[in-house]
């Protein structure tokens, strides 16, 4: 893994913009499969996952055609020919398995391999399996390939066990094209499959329920509408900087993001006695002379989200006193505690709850490892907090989830550098 070199102790200052949500891109370009006409996409953030989902398109038969540095690219499934994207490209990424339901919908089969992604606890795919079960499909698995068929899906409805994000994303996808109404109960409310929804409804499919635990699909014969879409802003993306404005004592505001989907996380950063101000598309944020000690429980939306965990313990470590963080949705989020504690960080691990015994100016900088996308975030913000200079291995997930990083720090007077980076 190319290493990042990170120069701290400085706060950070400035003003930055928000890429697009690499979370709801993701299906929604998966969900393009659906469609026969040529779908545009804009606000597309420039990372390797979202390459690696153009790719898992491409080899399916689907025409792309991106336009750079603009943040749009133009899909055309209408000639895919192939229901069987390939083990070396699903196993990237996990979110490539969303392709799962748009191609059983609209070819009545799909052979997609059980996805890779991220080091952070089991995520295992029963819910995905049981959504296209409910509504009819045949699904089996077959040399590590999940196989599922169905001449016809039929609208019924589907209960999740647990509010998967990804197995309600492969369900809605999936309902469009089933034949009468299909309704799902605990259902993800994220604003990510909202937007997924907001597509599909521009698309010309009737849903209703949108961003709520039960989300109603009135499915139709095809859906063949050239159409155009924005895709919302990277709340993660958005919550990292604020966490790194605040744990290095500055502040600066952050444009082009969506206040609404950070109320959990702007909640805590006043618990910690930071000033926080919103408008219609942005958040500012000015750090206190000290941050006080908090607890933090990860839930799903609109709970604390998982994703911005990392990045929040680390801020935590600067508090005058003991924080303890709950992490609730994956049981190895908190692996990457002991290369903070290698910059000299207190932090107790039992389980899944960490102990902070915070103080300001504890961190110092050290060589460290990241095994996960959020985990390289929170280590990037550590080395800004640190005395010092922090190399981090692990560039590798920094490229899949933020668009553009060392440019965005260095407008906020941070100092992160790319070491032998390839462009994305």
């Amino acid at each position: 893994m190319s290493p990042i070199v990170v120069s701290g102790g400085q706060p950070l200052r400035g003003t930055i913009e928000v890429s697009g949500s690499k979370n709801a891109c993701l299906p929604i370009l998966a969900a393009t499969l659906l469609n026969e006409q040529p779908v545009t996409v804009h606000n597309v953030p420039l990372l390797h996952d979202v390459r690696v989902i153009g790719e898992v398109l491409t080899s399916l038969g689907a025409q792309g055609n991106g336009a750079g540095r603009q943040h749009s690219v133009t899909i055309d499934a209408g000639a895919v020919s192939s229901t069987a994207p390939p083990y070396e490209l699903v196993n990237k990424m996990r979110a490539s398995f969303l392709v799962l339901g748009p191609l059983l919908a609209r070819f009545g089969e799909a052979s997609v391999p059980l996805p890779g992604g991220c080091a952070i606890g089991a995520r295992p795919v029963g819910e995905h399996l049981r959504a296209m079960e409910a509504l009819g499909a045949e699904v089996s698995q077959e040399a590590g390939l999940i196989v599922a068929r169905a001449p016809e899906l039929t609208g019924t409805d589907i209960y999740l066990d647990i509010a998967s994000v990804g197995a309600t994303e492969n369900a809605i996808m999936a309902a469009t094209l089933a034949k009468g109404t299909t309704t799902i109960h605990n259902s993800a409310e994220e604003p990510e499959v909202v937007d997924l929804c907001h597509f599909l409804t521009r698309c010309g499919v009737e849903i209703e329920g949108t961003g709520t635990k039960s989300v109603t699909v009135h499915g139709q014969s095809r859906i063949s509408a050239a159409i155009e879409y924005t895709v919302i802003p990277d709340r993660i993306e958005a919550g990292t900087y604020l966490l790194a404005l605040v744990g290095t004592g500055g502040g600066g505001r952050v444009e082009r993001a969506e206040p609404e989907h950070l109320e959990a996380l702007l909640l805590k950063l006043r618990d910690l006695g930071v000033v926080v101000r919103t408008g219609p598309d942005w958040v500012s944020v000015e750090a206190p002379a000290a941050l006080q000690p908090t607890r933090v429980r990860t839930e799903i939306y609109p709970g604390f989200p998982t994703d911005l965990q990392p990045q929040m313990t680390v801020v935590l470590t600067a508090a005058h006193g003991i924080s303890k963080v709950d992490e609730t949705i994956f049981e190895q989020r908190l692996t990457f505690v002991p290369e903070l504690m290698r910059m000299g960080a207190n932090v107790t691990v039992g389980g899944t709850t960490a102990i902070i015994e915070g103080t300001p100016g504890s961190l110092t900088g050290a060589p460290v490892e990241a095994h996960d996308l959020r985990s390289a975030a929170a280590l990037v913000i550590a080395g800004l907090m640190a005395e010092g200079e922090t190399h981090i291995d692990g560039l590798k997930h920094l490229r899949r989830g933020y668009d553009k990083l060392p440019e965005k720090f260095a407008a906020l007077g941070g100092n992160v550098a790319y070491v032998n980076a390839a462009v994305v």
